[in-house]
């Protein structure tokens, strides 16, 4: 294995550092301050640094095969022109306006669709739990799956044959069989990340089909095999990491975002809410799929 190393890119401080994603057309990494509604853009040769405004709470953001992003909102998804800098079209509802519901972490599905999850916050402890799993295809948004706390960590397997999908506040990453037609079916325990003192939060899945998870508030990262098994843990800098990407012209390296102060969490450390890379890994990932279902 190659030696590791962990630095901090840049000076960005999010609040709410979410939803990292790398463009491989353009070698770019995207990521978003949720709270502060923020979208930043950077180019890792030059060290070019934009940022975009969005509409807040941005749950998650993914980007479209013909340019610009998709966003998932407090209640629903929308367009974004990175050109104008704001939201180009009207919110697709979810059909929920609960207000300690919203929109989450998402990703784009093998055949180009919008996945997102929804997060139930200031739940009580004997309250059912309302976050549910949406889909967005042509304008139309599906319920998958429901009964979730808080919702993270939406990727695939390689071949897009399993879908993995997180609870936090259960402490649990589920995996489903996917498919193009149809909803997600034989959900199944993956893998209960209490041992590790920390609900998943983000996640990815990288070309040898192992899944990376977030640590939220153990300060590192968790590698599962595909059979659910521990592999390996990664300490980081920060207390309170929360999504992750491959990136790089090999997409050899992981890029991590992390936390100062969200509604929940907040750390005091110099390099809280910075965004991190992760080099010497000894794995690649996987081209992020792009959004094509209008």
């Amino acid at each position: 294995m190659s030696s590791l190393r962990v630095s901090r890119i840049g000076d960005t401080r999010d609040q709410l550092g979410e939803s990292p994603v790398w463009d491989d057309r353009t070698q770019r990494l995207y990521w978003i301050d949720s709270l502060a509604g923020t979208i930043h853009r950077l180019d890792p040769v030059t060290g070019e640094l934009l940022q975009f405004h969005a509409p807040s709470p941005v749950g998650s953001m993914v980007l479209r095969h013909d340019g610009g992003a998709m966003l998932a909102l407090q209640h629903g998804f929308a367009r974004y022109d990175f050109e104008q800098g704001e939201v180009a079209s009207s919110i697709t509802g979810i059909g929920c306006d609960h207000p300690k519901v919203r929109l989450n972490d998402g990703k784009v599905d093998p055949f180009g669709r919008f996945i997102a999850g929804t997060m139930h916050h200031g739940r009580a402890h004997d309250e059912p739990a309302l976050g549910g799993l949406y889909r967005l295809q042509a304008g139309v948004v599906t319920l998958l799956d429901t009964d979730f706390g808080v919702s993270n960590g939406p990727c695939f397997s390689p071949d897009g044959a399993i879908l993995y999908f997180a609870d936090s506040a259960r402490r649990s990453i589920f995996a489903y069989d996917y498919r193009r037609d149809g909803p997600p079916a034989n959900k199944r325990l993956f893998a209960d990340t209490s041992a590790l003192n920390s609900g998943p939060d983000g996640a990815t899945v990288d070309a040898d089909g192992y899944l990376w998870s977030v640590l939220v508030r153990a300060g590192a990262l968790a590698r599962f095999a595909p059979d659910g098994r521990l592999d390996r843990t990664v300490e980081l800098p920060v207390k309170h990491p929360t999504s992750v990407a491959f990136g790089g012209p090999n997409l050899d390296i992981l890029y991590v975002t992390s936390i100062s102060k969200s509604t929940t969490l907040s750390a005091t450390e110099p390099d809280a809410g910075g965004l991190f890379a992760i080099e010497g890994l000894g794995v690649r990932g996987l081209p992020a799929y792009t959004f094509t279902a209008d």
